[in-house]
């Protein structure tokens, strides 16, 4: 398969960072060679809470511990995440602005908005993927299903059926927009600014299922919400006794992938840099405090180094590009 335009676009721009690492490009070799001497952004589209802002603060936290240089988490939710993405987007290359977001909401923006602020392939670079792990489907108090195929016999019937959603064009909305078509369910899909809210509404009953980390769903456990399944193609540790969507027989593509958490830099930020925040997120999930994260979200994988994360977001998105594209959704 031939490289697409952008992808050989943001493949020059890898090359030109790598150039400048190794003091080709005397500007940029001169900026890399001082970094860090300034403080740390790190980008969140959603609010506090949740999957997201609790590795963007680990990251931060440990950069700061280990560089001596101060960080901080700047949470811009809204408008899809596209408000975050874009100032990290439309920042200099120089690696002291990042994103933490969803991969989802990073990878199928592209398709499920018309025109965007910013371009993927061009103006955004991964540095490292902290994996989601299994994500917990769970009902309301009131939904009586207690698998998900109880829930989808439960849905078809002519009643309001909300799934609330993290975001536009997330995990949930691509689950129900599939339920809808291959189960004749109606799930309308309600979106949120991030994880906490989210659970609340499906605690109170106001949306009917909810589809998220585990921790985020443990806020809520001891409110009637129940666990009918997890995404991914193996349990959760923290949910051992409740079966996967596929054990359950929701055999699709979409149900056994694991996203994750990406870590962006603008597209150009020299290799070197690149090289020394990815060996900041790998550290970092190695500490007392990541393992514990790791440990309360109930996620086994850890982030790779930089090579295999580029070798995995080539092969990886576009699998979620196709997936967007055959489920039609369009968000403009």
């Amino acid at each position: 398969m031939h490289p697409t335009p952008d992808l050989s676009r943001r493949r020059t721009l890898q090359g030109m960072a790598t150039l400048a690492a190794g003091g080709l490009v005397p500007g940029l070799h001169a900026q890399a060679a001082r970094w860090p001497d300034k403080p740390l952004r790190v980008v969140v589209p959603f609010p506090p809470g949740g999957l997201t802002d609790a590795y963007a603060r680990l990251f931060a936290d440990h950069f700061s511990q280990t560089l001596g240089q101060p960080s901080v988490v700047d949470n811009r939710p809204g408008g899809g995440a596209i408000i975050g993405i874009s100032q990290v987007a439309k920042a200099p290359a120089d690696g002291y602005t990042l994103l933490v977001s969803t991969s989802g909401t990073v990878w199928q923006n592209r398709v499920l908005y018309s025109k965007l602020p910013y371009n993927l392939d061009t103006d955004l670079t991964p540095v490292a993927v902290f994996p989601s792990g299994p994500l917990a489907v769970a009902v309301a108090p009131d939904v009586p299903a207690r698998t998900m195929r109880e829930f989808i016999a439960w849905a078809q019937a002519p009643r309001q059926t909300n799934m609330a959603s993290y975001a536009p064009g997330s995990y949930p909305h691509m689950v129900a927009d599939q339920l809808n078509r291959h189960a004749g369910t109606k799930i309308q899909p309600v979106q949120y600014k991030g994880e906490s809210p989210m659970w609340i509404d499906v605690a109170g009953n106001s949306a009917q299922i909810g589809i998220g980390s585990y921790q985020a769903f443990a806020t809520v456990q001891g409110r009637g919400v129940r666990a009918i399944g997890v995404t991914g193609n193996y349990r959760s540790p923290k949910l051992p006794d409740v079966p996967t969507l596929a054990e359950q027989g929701i055999d699709t593509p979409l149900v056994k992938l694991e996203g994750g958490l990406a870590l962006m830099a603008p597209a150009g930020t020299p290799e070197a840099v690149l090289l020394a925040l990815n060996k900041v997120a790998l550290a970092c999930v190695e500490t007392e405090r990541g393992s514990k994260l790791r440990e309360n979200f109930g996620i086994p994988n850890k982030p790779k180094n930089l090579a295999a994360t580029r070798k995995d977001w080539d092969t990886e998105v576009p699998v979620w590009i196709k997936l967007a594209v055959e489920l039609g959704i369009k968000l403009d």
